[in-house]
């Protein structure tokens, strides 16, 4: 029996490339990397403040997880990309808000040469689908 779903939401931004925003396969939900795109108009957030644009990911995760019947609470695993450590502070305040109250997921992050579009976080998430 195949369980494999395509998750797609117009709260978070089209995939700019041959991916899914995720793929639900039984319980477990994989999110696709995501950056602060707005989903309308699919323009990258150029407002030089990474806390907005973590928020922006963070949100954007939010909305695939909700199209998907999850939430936060159920996140297992996360990866953050991150342009430039020592943004890393910032981008941890406001990650570290969406899992206020609840049990954190394990998580890396890794800082890399370039992101998608110029972006400057990027954060892919695997949940639970409860």
């Amino acid at each position: 029996m195949n369980t494999r779903e395509i998750i797609q939401t117009s709260q978070a931004a089209a995939p700019i490339g041959p991916y899914n925003q995720a793929v639900r396969a039984g319980n477990m939900l994989f999110i696709s990397g995501q950056i602060a795109l707005d989903p309308q108009t699919g323009l990258l957030y150029d407002g030089g403040d990474i806390a907005e644009e973590t928020r922006l990911v963070m949100d954007a995760l939010q909305a695939i997880l909700n199209a998907a019947g999850s939430d936060f609470s159920q996140a297992v695993k996360t990866s953050i990309f991150i342009l430039d450590m020592a943004a890393f502070g910032a981008v941890n305040e406001v990650y570290g808000r969406y899992f206020e109250g609840m049990q954190a997921p394990a998580r890396e992050t890794i800082a890399v040469a370039g992101l998608p579009k110029g972006a400057r976080v990027e954060i892919s998430m695997i949940a639970l689908i409860p």
